[in-house]
């Protein structure tokens, strides 16, 4: 079996992913990101999602992204959208895909994988730039000129392989592979039980998915 690192966020995108990697014949590292998120409750869902997904091993990396700001989810000063809105969202993160890809490319290096897995959507992306599929072609190319495997022939991969899938798409996609999506947390701010507020447009985009794919949505949302 070859090696895989992927990006786990503990959300049900980046499940479905370490799902499809581990049907694809990968022996999956999970790599989840702490960057200072307004809740850590995606993290401990990412460690449950590891574990009942079957990943060989997972690591919490520790980055504080507040150190700038920027953000809706980094910047307490910066509201949670409640309504979608035109152009890129303040719940855009600056450079997070570009920094935890780069992540996943240290750690795939050092295992001596040449596969990286990640969750990204372009289609109910919410208009982030990093999840667009030019983003992602241009990142690989870059890691083969970047790293010692790239020049000496063995070059890494990028997988995005639900990059072109519906919300409700990539729910079926899950449910269909064993995915337990209430094990997940979407919401930009859940509180410390992992209860989604029901209002935000990560929240929004999950609760039109499941309805679209006619599966039961198993998200605890907070007391009105």
């Amino acid at each position: 079996m070859k090696n895989a690192v992927v990006l786990l966020s503990g959300g049900l995108d980046s499940a479905t992913t370490l799902a499809i990697a581990r049907e694809q014949g990968y022996t999956c590292y999970a790599l989840t990101v702490n960057y200072g998120q307004r809740h850590r409750a995606e993290i401990a869902a990412a460690a449950r999602i590891a574990s009942v997904l079957g990943a060989r091993e997972q690591r919490v990396i520790e980055i504080d992204l507040r150190g700038w700001g920027g953000s809706a989810l980094t910047d307490d000063a910066i509201a949670v959208p409640t309504a979608p809105s035109p152009g890129i969202p303040v719940t855009y993160v600056p450079a997070r895909n570009t920094i935890m890809l780069s992540l996943a490319l240290g750690w795939a290096e050092a295992l001596g994988a040449n596969d990286i897995f990640t969750g990204v959507n372009a289609v109910d992306y919410s208009g982030y730039p990093d999840c667009r599929p030019e983003y992602m072609a241009a990142f690989e190319a870059m890691a083969r000129l970047a790293t010692r495997s790239g020049v000496e022939g063995a070059p890494i991969s990028i997988h995005t392989p639900i990059i072109k899938l519906s919300k409700a798409g990539i729910i079926r996609k899950g449910t269909r592979l064993g995915v337990d999506f209430a094990l997940t947390v979407s919401c930009y701010q859940a509180d410390a039980l992992g209860r989604a507020c029901g209002r935000c447009d990560a929240c929004r985009l999950r609760r039109e998915g499941f309805l679209a794919a006619e599966i039961a949505d198993p998200t605890v949302y907070q007391p009105a």
